[in-house]
């Protein structure tokens, strides 16, 4: 069961009890990600959730690492777009020392001129090493082209040239301006006691900046017809991604979506995967995933495959899609899609980091913790009918992008290949 308590300050902590864990996962959450970034400063989230890591008053780089790792834990983070988290797993009895380590990072990191240069560097090589992975370089290039000049089409990594530009005096103001109470909260589970985890945060929340929760431009899609986006690359094989706009996580819709979703393209029993690959051994590696946002999503279909199948290979995503859209799924099919999504959901909770992520994830998205039990019935009432619904909304030519990395030269003809 999750309890949840919004301390004096406004941050938020909340927890699942798992007594019959070993572990316990804590994860320090700010709901600001990367489209809560001006254009100039592409990348600065990112940025600073690696400087985090990078030594305070208290603790070395070197020390903040052995802090955790030295008693059987680990640390890590990461970048969304609406969110950043810094999380922590260890032991149960050794709950304080990783809250001790994830609140001095994030309250007393020192920002040192020196890291910042070495840390832009390693970003850099980051950014270098995405774009020599062609299956990450498409779907960079999917997000801008679905999302084009916005901050959703923008790579959370930022560019060499905002990396560049940077200032350490731009890091910190965007911290303390976007990482306030109003828009932080502490998500802990397993072995260990809601009132136990709220002491032990209440001695640091007072130092937390005080502030209500920011706001994003929201996602613009003047879009009237399908648009393709063609990088030619000297590679093996073509890597496409095929995406639609969506709904949001607050549209009901997106129930019957996961569904969708897991009936087209999601697991090896899927539609995509068994007709690409199995039977035409055009693929060896094809799926759909979705995204959901604030005011949008986002369903994409990702495939790498021999340059001369690529169009066999669309005409056939596409003969699924109106499939889809013309009749609904069958009683077994839909029966097996569910039970794949709900037995994912409950194999997944079964880690204490997992529910951890569930929390933060909710209570940031929802303002509220959503139970896996009410989504689970709510999966379970999506009809059929709701289900070719879904898709006669989003399966469209206006809601349509491709994006490709590819030997192939030019992207003419590609448009006339997108006939929904």
């Amino acid at each position: 069961m999750c309890q949840i308590t919004h301390l004096p300050s406004g941050l938020a902590v909340a927890t699942t009890e798992m007594p019959h864990r070993a572990s316990v996962s804590l994860g320090l959450w700010v709901g600001v990600g990367g489209r809560y970034e001006p254009t100039e400063l592409n990348g600065v989230s990112h940025f600073i959730e690696h400087l985090l890591f990078k030594g305070t008053p208290k603790r070395s780089a070197k020390e903040i690492s052995q802090a955790v790792e030295g008693i059987g834990g680990y640390l890590n983070a990461f970048t969304g777009e609406e969110s950043t988290c810094f999380y922590s797993k260890g032991r149960h009895d050794r709950f304080d020392e990783l809250l001790d380590v994830l609140a001095d990072m994030f309250l007393n990191s020192k920002f040192d001129p020196d890291e910042i240069e070495k840390e832009r560097g390693v970003i850099k090589e980051e950014l270098a090493m995405y774009l020599d992975q062609p299956q990450h370089h498409v779907q960079e290039l999917l997000n801008e082209t679905l999302w084009p000049d916005q901050p959703l089409g923008r790579p959370l990594t930022g560019t060499v040239k905002t990396l560049d530009a940077m200032t350490r005096d731009d890091l910190l103001h965007f911290q303390r301006t976007n990482y306030v109470t109003g828009a932080t909260l502490i998500a802990a589970a397993g072995n260990l006691s809601h009132k136990r985890v709220v002491r032990a945060v209440a001695r640091y929340a007072p130092r937390f900046p005080r502030g209500k929760r920011p706001h994003f431009v929201p996602a613009a899609s003047p879009q009237t017809e399908p648009r393709v986006r063609l990088v030619t690359r000297k590679v093996e094989q073509t890597q496409l991604a095929l995406g639609f706009r969506t709904c949001s996580r607050h549209d009901e819709r997106r129930f019957a979506l996961r569904l969708l979703n897991t009936v087209l393209g999601e697991n090896m029993s899927s539609r995509l995967f068994q007709v690409v690959r199995e039977e035409r051994g055009l693929a060896y590696n094809i799926y759909s995933s979705l995204s959901f946002f604030d005011d949008t999503g986002d369903l994409v279909i990702s495939a790498g495959l021999d340059t001369e199948k690529v169009a066999k290979t669309l005409s056939l995503i596409q003969r699924e899609l109106r499939q889809l859209a013309a009749r609904p799924p069958a009683a077994s099919e839909l029966r097996r899609a569910r039970d794949y999504v709900i037995g994912q959901i409950d194999l997944s909770l079964e880690n204490t980091e997992s529910l951890m992520m569930w929390l933060g994830e909710q209570l940031l998205g929802y303002g509220q913790v959503v139970s896996p039990a009410a989504v689970k019935r709510r999966l379970s009432q999506v009809t059929a009918s709701e289900v070719r619904g879904v898709a006669r909304d989003f399966f469209r030519a206006d809601r349509l992008s491709l994006a490709m990395v590819s030997p192939l030269k030019s992207e003419r003809g590609l448009t006339k290949t997108l006939r929904l």
